[in-house]
């Protein structure tokens, strides 16, 4: 699947490379020589290889160990109920699509140039200028990551505001923090064209509908993804989709075809698109296949961050979607550069900000942008999920000193 072949897995083995790299460049003056320390891209593809390569025959055999028969091919709906592979007819009573999610087509002049993320973590070698079309997770990732191995990178996006699903205030951060190591953004800027040049390709600008060519080596899609349904002619088993995904109730059966069951990117559901999230709606299902039941998939508190370096990382509402709701808030807004655990690593930028509902104490919302952070947001969803007030967490005592011992002083 995307997840372990040619999405967070990997991404993240490359990431190692870009965290070291940083992290001795942050104790410059501190200990460390960081002169001749760089960044070999075709050892740190074999290291990624050696992860990336076994997967397929592993699930294989776990399924084959299950006596999971495997079909192989292209597989399309002859009807309600059947399905043809590669010429082959089947008949099934029940059915789950989870077929993932494909880059978006993009409609601009030279679109065919652009090389999608999967491609992107298959370069055999990372050239010297990048440009990255979209605002989101993809781009702020592999920027981070191309930055940190010498390469110039610029995301462009459309909007105004990237990263639309994090805290503005820190996501602002970061990209300051972006800005320091040579990620540029391109604010509610559009990409009028894509063609070869001479050295690479030229980029036509639009802002503001003023343009500007701007030449780079390598032109990566990373805006957005939408359902990978075109092929399966769901329509002639009458299964309403859409690019968020099949039309499904709250348990995750179609709303048009009582055989048919979906979970993660191929199921339009208010989840998240994130692999956890998959993974957990891909259980729900499977069980109300099996059992007959009408199980709905708890989507409470579940976390998910950006990789960039530093991550940021949330939980839970975003401070408007909170204020929307009328929720009395109190805004705990911590910024946490010059705490023990960034400075004794070198960080200068970090941030905190805490969502609590004032009229219980319970947390409803958890932002944060800094070192580890990945890791202690899950402290956080968990508080959400099982309705936590900020007086029980900070009862918890931490081990210290750690970045987990931060948290009550963020509360």
């Amino acid at each position: 699947g995307t997840c372990a072949l040619r999405g967070c897995d990997p991404k993240k083995i490359l990431r190692r490379s870009a965290e070291i790299i940083d992290s001795a460049r942050l104790m410059s003056g501190k200990g460390i020589d960081d002169a001749d320390l760089s960044i070999n891209w075709a050892d740190l593809m074999k290291h990624k290889h050696g992860f990336t390569d076994p997967v397929p025959q592993s699930i294989e055999d776990g399924l084959a160990g299950n006596d999971v028969t495997t079909l192989h091919g292209q597989a399309a709906f002859t009807g309600a109920r059947q399905i043809e592979i590669d010429g082959a007819s089947y008949d099934a009573d029940r059915f789950l699509i989870a077929t993932g999610a494909q880059p978006r087509h993009l409609d601009f002049p030279g679109h065919e140039h652009l090389i999608d993320s999967a491609a992107f973590l298959d370069l055999d070698a990372l050239p010297q200028r990048i440009l990255f079309v979209g605002g989101g997770f993809i781009s702020f990732e592999f920027a981070h990551i191309a930055a940190r191995a010498e390469s110039s990178a610029v995301i462009v996006d459309r909007g105004e505001r990237p990263l639309k699903s994090f805290d503005p205030d820190l996501v602002d951060l970061l990209v300051d923090r972006g800005e320091q190591v040579d990620v540029a953004l391109r604010r509610a800027t559009s990409i009028a064209a894509v063609e070869p040049g001479d050295r690479g390709y030229r980029v036509t600008l639009e802002r503001e509908g003023i343009r500007e060519t701007i030449e780079t080596d390598l032109v990566v899609h990373g805006a957005g993804r939408i359902a990978d349904l075109v092929d399966l002619r769901l329509d002639v088993a009458g299964v309403e989709w859409g690019e968020h995904g099949v039309a499904v109730g709250g348990h995750l059966q179609s709303t048009t075809n009582p055989a048919i069951w979906a979970a993660g990117d191929s199921a339009d559901t208010a989840g998240m698109p994130l692999t956890p999230v998959a993974v957990s709606e891909a259980k729900v299902a499977a069980s109300n296949m099996i059992k007959g039941t009408t199980t709905t998939p708890d989507y409470a508190g579940i976390p998910t961050a950006v990789f960039t370096i530093p991550e940021l990382a949330r939980a839970g509402m975003l401070e408007s979607e909170a204020r929307e709701d009328g929720i009395d808030l109190a805004v705990r807004y911590s910024d946490t550069s010059g705490w023990y655990s960034n400075y004794r690593i070198g960080e200068t930028t970090a941030a905190a900000k805490i969502l609590i509902d004032q009229s219980n104490d319970q947390i409803v919302g958890a932002h944060l942008l800094g070192p580890e952070y990945g890791e202690l947001i899950n402290s956080l969803g968990l508080a959400i999920k099982l309705g936590l007030t900020s007086r029980q967490l900070k009862s918890a005592t931490a081990a210290y000193p750690t970045v987990g011992s931060d948290l009550g002083s963020m509360l």
